[in-house]
């Protein structure tokens, strides 16, 4: 049964105070202030007529990308082409700690917003730039979507089987990379800020995050000469380690990366010999007769039920998991123990109830919020510029189609 949990508008996190304009559009934008957002940051998601291109992401008719992505957040509706509306952005910033924006690079200049132009307004303001590939260099002028960066960083290219097509991820690891990596690097700005008064721009391509993580493998390419093959579920650092279908047609992962593990496993399939097999003996050994042991392997967990299998190895102390499906995962003891999955409520969702993330990672003295669900386009119009403006200038406004309810005037 998953944790439900209510919305708390009074809840504060650690960020309480750190105001962050948003101007980004779908995944690594929205990735990088949801960290912030979920420990309290007041997030500004400043979205066009249309809104977010992420509210189209829809099933079934229900935003759900848009409202796991965006809980915690504000929305205002501006037309960004009227002079007026860049006049907002410019108030909203007076007193922000970071604007984000993933438009293409030189388009945040094209509208009067300069980085300089924005510190001229606040010196201390910390400006993430998004996009593809990277505001300088050769492919800067680009367009950039998480697609090609996965095909281009050398990571589709070791993906999938050797005597297949390079296959690109089927989710968005690019953005939500550059994303989460942005969040870390926005919180070394704001620290900065914070002790010396000192903005700066963080300059994020969606290529560079992805691209690190894959980056042992230049040095490897260095020293061997090789490029490394794709090879499915196997690795070439370590063997055994491979997907595995069990006696009733479920499928397990397993690593054996460390020789005490390898001990371990060869003893609970009953084949402890192999231990000093010439063969086997060291993982190098065990790399150059992969399929050998790679079949040992398999032929014994393909004489067990997944009950079975987990609890063998599970009583040997060896490192085996199911691998699981969304359907699995819904359902899990671990998901909903460890409160990785909760619920919160959503009246357009079937039972009322949304299942999202929880807050990632665990903070002891400062957790982790649910202060509101996302918004919907425009919802905090008002809240945001009646104070900032007054009401009779954010009425001149809304009559001008530069603030909108909704995408659209009412």
């Amino acid at each position: 049964m998953l944790t439900r949990r209510e919305f708390d508008a009074s809840a504060r996190g650690a960020l309480e105070g750190v105001r962050v304009v948003d101007l980004s559009r779908l995944v690594a934008g929205n990735m990088l202030t949801k960290v912030l957002a979920d420990h309290g940051a007041e997030v500004i998601k400043v979205e066009p007529p249309a809104g977010d291109s992420l509210r189209a992401w829809k099933v079934g008719g229900i935003e759900t990308s848009w409202k796991t992505w965006c809980r915690n957040k504000r929305s205002l509706c501006l037309d960004l082409r009227q002079p007026d509306a860049i006049a907002i952005i410019k108030r909203l910033v007076e007193d922000a700690a970071m604007l984000v924006e993933s438009f293409r690079p030189g388009v945040l200049e094209e509208m009067g917003l300069a980085p300089a132009t924005l510190h001229a307004i606040n010196p201390r303001l910390v400006i993430a730039r998004i996009s593809g590939w990277g505001q300088t260099g050769p492919f800067a002028h680009k367009p950039g979507f998480g697609t090609l960066v996965e095909g281009y960083s050398g990571f589709a290219a070791i993906n999938g089987f050797e005597d297949r097509e390079p296959v690109l991820p089927p989710m968005f690891m690019a953005d939500a990379y550059a994303g989460l990596y942005g969040a870390a690097t926005a919180m070394i700005a704001l620290r900065h800020a914070e002790a010396t008064g000192q903005g700066q721009v963080m300059d994020l391509s969606l290529f560079e995050p992805i691209f690190t993580v894959l980056e042992p493998q230049m040095a490897n390419h260095r020293i061997t000469g090789k490029v490394k093959p794709r090879t499915g579920s196997r690795s070439t650092n370590t063997a055994p380690r491979n997907a595995y279908r069990t006696k009733d047609g479920g499928w397990v992962g397993l690593s054996s990366s460390t020789q005490a593990m390898f001990v371990k496993l060869m003893r609970s399939i009953g084949r402890p010999e192999l231990v000093d097999d010439p063969r086997f003996r060291t993982n190098a050994d065990r790399i150059r007769h992969l399929d050998e042991i790679d079949g040992v392997v398999r032929d014994a967990i393909a004489e067990l039920t997944m009950e079975q299998a987990l609890a063998q190895f599970d009583r040997d102390g060896v490192t085996i998991g199911p691998i699981m499906d969304v359907a699995g995962l819904a359902q899990d003891r671990y998901v909903a123990g460890r409160e990785a999955l909760i619920e919160v409520p959503d009246e357009e969702m079937p039972g009322g109830w949304l299942p999202t993330a929880g807050e990632t990672a665990r903070l002891s003295a400062t957790p982790g919020i649910q202060r509101n669900p996302a918004p919907a386009l425009g919802q905090d119009n008002d809240a945001l510029l009646a104070p900032l403006l007054g009401e009779a200038e954010l009425a001149r406004l809304r009559a001008a189609g530069v603030v909108l309810d909704g995408g659209r005037n009412p």
